[in-house]
């Protein structure tokens, strides 16, 4: 070899082996996948950024201080608040049967005393009382049925009076207006007369049932407990629920609404019922 082919030898580098071309193969695929993964990575930032911008506006929205839209209001069921024994009660007397005998009997007691009276439909009656010692004694004169302050009231007109507690509530009310009772003491007076429909006057089911209820909405009226209701002015009214029928009332009441007495402060019960025989 001469002098010119032995510097060429020196200078130009030998032929790469298989090892170093695959090492530049590699790191040149490295080179270009690096290259698409870094074109690609602002599009991901983007996306990244948008969904944190969505969510920072809904912190926003739900923060303190943002009004809220109210919800829409729920449609609440009215409490019925009407002493539930007279409820009972009108509807046992609604279905019960018309009460037949001879004799409307009632009974009053106060105290120690106590006073009877056996009435017929046309006026005529029967009175026992600690004067008549143990007998039912005919009195003088023939006594309407009293209600509503009217001593005019017959029975075939309590047969006809409204089974609609609000009608008959007004219907009373009118009679009272006509009688001239004072407009300061009409509330008790009507109070007053329904009570007698369910206590001392022979009504039929129905009416019984409209002057329960009527008492039963009348304003001040509330349960004691499952057989008693309070009534304004401090009265009582004891109700069987199972037989709709009064077991004992402070049924007299004053122009004041408060309980009629005796001189000894005692209140006056009532109760009352169908019979067919005076007492021998």
């Amino acid at each position: 070899m001469d002098d010119l082919q032995t510097l060429r030898a020196a200078l130009l580098p030998a032929e790469p082996g298989q090892d170093v071309v695959d090492r530049s193969r590699h790191r040149l695929r490295n080179h270009v996948l690096g290259g698409r993964r870094r074109r690609v990575r602002p599009f991901v930032i983007g996306a990244g950024l948008a969904a944190a911008t969505a969510a920072a506006a809904v912190v926003v929205a739900t923060l303190p201080g943002t009004p809220v839209p109210p919800p829409p209001p729920q449609a609440v069921a009215p409490v019925d608040t009407r002493p539930a024994v007279l409820l009972a009660a009108a509807t046992v007397a609604e279905h019960a049967q018309v009460g037949t005998g001879k004799y409307w009997h009632s009974t009053t007691k106060v105290g120690k005393e106590t006073w009877e009276y056996w009435t017929t439909t046309d006026g005529q009656e029967w009175y026992r009382g600690e004067n008549t010692h143990g007998k039912a004694v005919l009195m003088p004169r023939p006594r309407p049925i009293r209600l509503n302050g009217d001593d005019d009231v017959t029975l075939s007109r309590i047969l006809t009076l409204p089974a609609d507690p609000a009608a008959l509530r007004d219907w009373l009310a009118e009679g009272l207006t006509r009688h001239g009772i004072p407009a300061n003491q009409r509330d008790t007076a009507v109070l007053q007369s329904l009570i007698d429909l369910v206590s001392t006057v022979p009504s039929p089911p129905a009416v019984r049932a409209a002057a329960f209820r009527a008492i039963a909405a009348y304003p001040g009226v509330h349960a004691l407990d499952n057989r008693s209701v309070h009534l304004p002015g401090g009265g009582r009214l004891v109700v069987d629920p199972a037989t709709g029928q009064v077991d004992g009332s402070s049924v007299f009441l004053g122009p004041d609404g408060k309980p009629a007495t005796d001189a000894n402060g005692a209140t006056y019960a009532v109760s009352a019922e169908w019979t067919d025989d005076l007492p021998k």
